[in-house]
């Protein structure tokens, strides 16, 4: 169906980039979604694809390869794909920001130019590991120890819930090199690393198809060029690198929310009851009225939060508070999309129950809304 609604001016390139974006996806990837879902199942061949339309590296500078473009770019892609599919959404997303915009970020030539070309040609696939079993939130309470040796690092550990994990040619993997909360240095790991492997694959309600494993580094010798950033630093990166991820991945609840709508309004005008389609009622009017809403708020605060992070003026209170309106707003959409189609909307031979397992993950995932509230409340209250 034609998109109708609000046009939130965002310019010519950001138009050029929903387009080129929303083509692609609703021929290459809406096609292949319930099957990514139902098998559990990452079509790699899609990778290439995405890299050859720029897709994985709108944020990186032309001279590195990548489209010289910005957040708001990159929302609006994010959103587009997952608005086909949510878990090739997470996918992309882990892999164009949490790997590339962080290498394009914080690493230096030599490591752009031996890492950056695979991954925004999609020819390889990039993950983030911060997380690991006992410290989520608390992430900078980490355990994966790098000890350093002559030439490099030896690390030891394990990180968890990482998404890409078993396909990810290069990760960018946070380690203790010190004590103390703020001893952590940032590396760049190759799959193919002696000593590193991946452990157990991790099932999920949702998101089924972008995959999600865990790290094992055993004795794993990392050599001094594969550091990131400086050393005992690391967390200057992770948290930089969180504002954005957070603003990127908030285009994923505004995809899902688009595909909620994409379904429910053609489906309220044909399904009849009493003689006259259920969309005649001033009920399922108020609902979609309120999806429709839900969906547009939490478009203009992401919209703006990604055009303050181009601009160099975005704050954390609001990285995370965008995050945490779309989230919050998709699950709430998600559901109404369940209700206005009843039974139908229960089963598996429609979308919507896919749409809200899928939109569960980011109220827990990229900081939960909790954290998120911690944070603005803290940041607001310390700044009165």
């Amino acid at each position: 169906m034609a998109d109708i609604g609000l046009d939130f001016a965002l310019g010519e390139m950001a138009d050029t980039i929903r387009d080129t974006t929303q083509r692609f996806a609703a021929d290459r990837i809406a096609p292949l979604a319930a099957r990514i879902d139902e098998e559990d199942w990452f079509p790699r061949e899609l990778w290439p694809e995405m890299g050859e339309l720029g897709l994985h590296g709108i944020t990186v500078a032309e001279e590195d390869g990548g489209l010289g473009l910005g957040y708001l770019e990159h929302v609006i892609a994010q959103e587009e794909v997952a608005r086909a599919s949510a878990s090739i959404g997470l996918s992309y997303g882990a892999h164009s920001n949490l790997c590339v915009n962080q290498i394009r970020r914080w690493a230096n030539p030599e490591q752009k130019a031996k890492y950056l070309p695979k991954l925004i040609s999609g020819e390889h696939v990039g993950s983030l590991a911060m997380s690991e079993a006992g410290a989520g939130s608390d992430v900078v309470g980490m355990k994966l120890k790098a000890d350093k040796v002559q030439g490099g690092y030896v690390l030891n550990g394990t990180k968890f819930w990482i998404t890409n994990a078993q396909y990810a040619d290069t990760l960018v993997v946070y380690a203790k090199t010190a004590e103390g909360s703020r001893g952590i240095t940032t590396f760049l790991i190759e799959k193919d690393m002696p000593g590193f492997s991946i452990g157990q694959k991790i099932p999920k309600m949702g998101m089924r198809g972008s995959p999600t494993a865990e790290l094992v580094f055993s004795d794993c010798e990392v050599p001094d060029e594969n550091v990131m950033g400086p050393v005992n630093g690391g967390v200057g990166v992770l948290m930089s690198g969180l504002d954005y991820e957070r603003t990127v991945l908030a285009g994923i609840q505004l995809g899902i929310m688009q595909a909620c709508l994409d379904v429910v309004l053609p489906y309220v005008r044909d399904r009849k009851q009493f003689g006259q389609p259920i969309g005649a009622f001033q009920l399922m009017q108020a609902k979609v009225a309120d999806m429709y809403v839900a969906l547009n708020s939490a478009r203009a605060y992401v919209y703006t939060v990604a055009k303050n992070c181009d601009a160099g003026k975005t704050t954390r209170f609001d990285a995370a508070g965008a995050i945490l309106l779309a989230s919050e707003s998709a699950v709430k959409v998600s559901l109404e999309a369940i209700q206005a189609l009843g039974g139908a909307g229960y089963t598996k031979d429609w979308p919507v129950e896919r749409y809200m397992r899928d939109a569960k993950l980011l109220d827990i995932g990229a900081g939960t809304n909790e954290i998120r509230r911690m944070l603005i409340g803290r940041e607001l209250i310390g700044a009165a």
